[in-house]
């Protein structure tokens, strides 16, 4: 036993190297017993391995001998020479080459197809060439072209599933229909960057709060999609406030929006304001271009100086009076609109070739009946033409249409009727009729028979002037009369610019149902 127990405490001999364990050189072999050997040694050998892997990590062994430690260094050795392959991130500039590279890859896709990448860079593109193909695929079937594309490619960094189709699904919901998507993005592509909750539905609620029926909601969006990008508090609301301002009915403007949505866009002092004052000056009053604007609002979009000016100067060399350059406005306000030098132009070579009629004369036409300018060469031929068949002379059918305008559009059939009336009922020589060609403007059932059966009734002798103008209840006093007033058979009828500024009724109706300045710079 004692033999066995002396051969298995031989190992504190190697300790006695170490001077790091100096308690340990002092302890004498007392073995008192065999557990107490046996817990020794266990002791040792754990204060070895320690010692082993300490020698290990500091390469400061000295036991050569050991196949334990060689080991161990083996092993360490290998995990230092890995740690940069397996735990290792890529620089920066890895990173960034490695992006170089997938842009590199989406451009050549881009310009194989024919977009220019020009303006992208910077911008957030797809990883792989396989999404960016899904975006173009997804906007071809869209309607968008390449060119397009081109004309705003920005539209490439919209997701498809996070961008786009959640805005045209809410476009939808709005009756927004599919196939005006194409002019819709082509006019306003930038739609598809918005968020449907946080910039479109604050923009449709804005507009319904302005009096725009919710069925119109989508009319307005196909009209004007730049709307969208308005801001609430901008723009907008200081253009509603304006027209409010100057007259233009607060019941009406939902109507006005609907029928003319880019009022929304317009700059009150750049715009709205300057259109307004000059009509003003021509002699409209300010209420009377509040009530164009609510009939015609679109009129707010003929450019000022590009179109405006230069109309009105038109008119003047076609001697169109300065003093009714306000009536002609207000009778058609789409004159300072439309391309006019070359209409006048046309009109008056034509009428004159029909019935020689002299450059004084076509500026009072123009004065009476402005339309007349849009008026198409054939019917008014036809209508000098029936003058003529009705035994007019040519100066005759000049006098009556300078007189009155009208004649070159009224219906031919109702004409005829009338002119036949005329000459078996009223029998009254031509020259009545060349003093009043108004009587071809009114109705025939309605005014022009009763009122001819009345004065017959009480033998009475009067024009056709006094006859047929005035209102039914003027017409009732003048049935009390025993003389006729000389000085109500002299006035023809004309424009009455203060039908223009009288008030609206309540229950007139707004048109759109049947179908102070200093703060704004």
């Amino acid at each position: 036993m004692k033999i066995r127990c002396n051969a298995g405490v031989t190992k504190p001999s190697f300790l006695l190297v170490h001077s790091e364990l100096p308690a340990l050189t002092s302890l004498k072999p007392q073995f008192t017993s065999i557990s107490t050997l046996c817990n020794r040694e266990k002791l040792i050998g754990l204060i070895t391995r320690c010692q082993y892997s300490v020698s290990g990590r500091r390469s400061a062994t000295s036991y050569k001998g050991s196949s334990v430690s060689k080991t161990n260094t083996s092993l360490i050795g290998r995990r230092d020479r890995g740690s940069s392959s397996l735990y290792s991130r890529p620089s920066l500039l890895e990173m960034k080459n490695e992006r170089m590279e997938i842009r590199a890859r989406v451009y050549d896709f881009l310009r194989g197809i024919g977009i220019v990448p020009d303006e992208l860079d910077g911008l957030e593109l797809p990883v792989t060439v396989e999404v960016m193909r899904e975006r173009v695929d997804f906007l071809h079937n869209l309607g968008l072209t390449i060119e397009d594309i081109n004309n705003y490619p920005l539209v490439l960094g919209c997701s498809v599933k996070k961008n786009m189709i959640p805005v045209l699904d809410y476009l939808g919901k709005l009756g927004v229909r599919k196939s005006t998507f194409t002019e819709f993005l082509r006019r306003y592509p930038q739609v598809l960057h918005a968020s449907v909750v946080i910039d479109l539905s604050p923009v449709v609620k804005y507009l319904q709060g302005m009096d725009i029926k919710p069925d119109d909601i989508p009319q307005v969006l196909e009209k004007y999609p730049e709307v969208l990008g308005f801001k609430l508090e901008g723009t907008m609301s200081t253009s509603v406030a304006y027209l409010v301002g100057i007259g233009v009915a607060r019941r009406e403007i939902g109507g006005v929006l609907t029928r003319y949505p880019e009022i929304l866009g317009m700059r009150v002092g750049r715009v709205i304001k300057p259109f307004v004052e000059f009509l003003e000056k021509l002699g409209i009053p300010r209420l009377g271009v509040a009530r164009l604007i609510e009939k015609r609002p679109h009129i707010l979009g003929f450019g000022l100086e590009e179109r405006v000016k230069p109309n009105i100067q038109s008119l003047l060399e076609f001697c169109v009076r300065e003093e009714s350059l306000a009536s002609v406005v207000a009778q058609y306000p789409e004159i300072i609109g439309i391309d006019l030098k070359p209409k006048l132009l046309s009109q008056q070579s034509l009428i004159k070739s029909v019935i020689d009629l002299d450059p004084e004369d076509f500026g009072r036409v123009v004065e009476k009946m402005p339309q007349v300018v849009s008026l198409s060469d054939r019917p008014m031929m036809k209508h000098a033409d029936f003058l003529k068949n009705c035994g007019f002379s040519l100066e005759q059918v000049r006098k009556m249409v300078v007189g009155c305008p009208q004649l070159l559009a009224l219906n031919l059939d109702i004409m005829k009727l009338s002119f036949d009336f005329f000459q078996t009922e009223i029998q009254r020589p031509l020259d009545d009729l060349v003093a009043f060609p108004a009587f071809f403007t009114y109705g025939l059932e309605s005014t022009i028979k009763p009122r001819h059966k009345m004065v017959s009734k009480k033998a009475l002798k009067c024009s056709l002037g006094w006859l047929l103008n005035c209102s039914d209840e003027k017409f009732a006093q003048r049935m009390d009369y025993d003389t006729i007033d000389m000085e109500e058979m002299e006035s023809l009828p004309s424009f009455d610019m203060n039908t223009l500024t009288e008030p609206r009724s309540d229950d007139s109706g707004s048109e759109y149902d049947d179908d102070s300045d200093d703060d704004y710079v």
